[in-house]
């Protein structure tokens, strides 16, 4: 019977799931909707409904495979999103969205506080709704009893706890909560102290691809007694599945979000941390071993498709309208597209032959000016970037490729379907003993 390998990525727009090789090779894929619920400030989920979907995305790989051993599940996840649960480890409130508004006020007095420089030089974070602690801070605001709760968990975390996982923290997920002291590598006392909550709330601390248990039975088709490993946060873990592990080297992962992240030494001063978060680059542990992050996003595929709306397009048009920009002359005048977020931007500059087109390719060009910003930042703290690697479902676009070669030169797109997913598997490997370290994981194959 064959053996395996299953990665499992839950992301804002899906939940991936995938079948991997013990040579890295991807055998099979699915993926399912996350289905989050509206709400005026944008949108959360019951927890429960995580594990459903992560649950049928592997269901749905597998069966493309037939019977097969799976030795390790290894899960990834967005950031930020988190669950809390009770001693029975039922969940107690909703999950809000990383994305969503929540939070404002609370990160205007995360700001005041601690001061916006000693959280930032503290965590590696900016003061911003985006953390994880803006949003915990949100909620027991408003349902004080939550400070009895038993365990937080990112959403990965909670994933595999509920197929058998021990209660842990894995370092990328945390380091974006702003509850993680960057330079000490532990919890920090002085955020829980705030939020009023004791420290056994928050789950030990373990690195990317650490043994975290034994799947439970019966959830899964030939993987009872499979080991769970948390393959680390959605963009680092990509990362990690697609080879991108060297200083030198930049991801740019274009999804919901696109983010940029450089694996960089852990030596960074105060200085450093300081001009890479102003610049848009946030400071972290990243998954793989020893090594920092710097991670920097923008709103990406998100931004793109409020443009698609405002053109009365939908995801089919894509490639008539990248056809529409491709055509447009170099010299031809382009509007204005300034200050994107997921619901806003600023569009001028309309003249009488300004068509869907012209829009298109001015919203790529501006989003790809803020990413290559962000690129510069990093460069300015890390040093020069010898390579580009993109993934992401974005890159299948002609206009994507075409506008990042005019911002950033020669990019490579490698042969990877689902980089989280395989960069996922290839953790649960490690966590199973199948290689012999992080540095023996398998290599892309061109």
């Amino acid at each position: 019977m064959q053996e395996v390998l299953v990665g499992i990525d839950l992301g804002t727009t899906f939940c991936k799931a995938g079948v991997v090789s013990l040579d890295g090779q991807e055998l099979a894929q699915a993926r399912v909707l996350t289905p989050w619920d509206p709400v005026p400030t944008g949108a959360e989920m019951d927890p429960r409904r995580f594990v459903d979907i992560a649950r049928e995305a592997a269901l749905q790989a597998l069966e493309q495979i037939g019977p097969c051993r799976v030795l390790g599940i290894g899960f990834t996840s967005m950031a930020e999103t988190g669950v809390l649960v009770d001693s029975k480890g039922q969940p107690l409130a909703p999950a809000i969205a990383w994305h969503d508004q929540r939070g404002d006020d609370e990160a205007a007095e995360i700001a005041q506080v601690f001061g916006s420089e000693e959280f930032t030089l503290r965590t590696g974070l900016p003061a911003s709704r985006l953390c994880s602690l803006a949003k915990l801070r949100w909620l027991l605001k408003r349902f004080p009893d939550l400070r009895q709760s038993w365990k937080w968990f990112n959403v990965s975390e909670w994933v595999a706890f509920s197929w058998g996982a021990d209660p842990v923290a894995e370092f990328s997920l945390a380091t974006r909560t702003g509850l993680l002291n960057l330079r000490q590598q532990c919890w920090w006392s002085d955020a829980l102290d705030w939020l009023g909550m004791p420290m056994p709330v928050l789950p030990p601390l373990v690195p990317a691809g650490s043994p975290v248990g034994r799947m439970k039975a019966g959830i899964l088709p030939g993987a009872d007694g499979a080991a769970l490993a948390i393959g680390g946060h959605d963009h680092p873990c990509a990362a990690i599945g697609v080879g991108v592990v060297n200083p030198d080297t930049l991801l740019d992962s274009n999804g919901t979000a696109e983010a940029l992240v450089r694996a960089v030494p852990t030596n960074l001063t105060d200085e450093q941390i300081l001009l890479s978060v102003e610049g848009g680059a946030a400071v972290g542990w990243h998954a793989v071993p020893d090594s920092w992050s710097l991670l920097g996003g923008i709103v990406g595929g998100k931004a793109l498709g409020r443009f698609l709306r405002i053109l009365g397009k939908t995801d089919a048009d894509k490639a008539e309208l990248d056809a529409l920009a491709l055509a447009i002359p170099e010299d031809e005048p382009l509007p204005q597209v300034h200050g994107v977020t997921a619901d806003f931007a600023d569009l001028r500059g309309i003249g009488w032959n300004t068509g869907p087109g012209h829009v298109w390719l001015a919203a790529h060009r501006a989003l790809a000016q803020e990413a290559l910003t962000i690129r510069h930042t990093m460069e300015r703290v890390a040093g020069p970037v010898a390579r580009i690697v993109a993934i992401g479902g974005w890159t299948r676009s002609a206009l994507v490729r075409k506008v990042k070669q005019w911002m950033h030169g020669e990019v490579l797109y490698p042969p990877v379907e689902e980089p989280g997913v395989r960069g996922a598997a290839l953790m649960a490997g490690l966590a199973a003993g199948i290689y012999r370290d992080f540095w023996s994981l398998p290599s892309v194959r061109e």
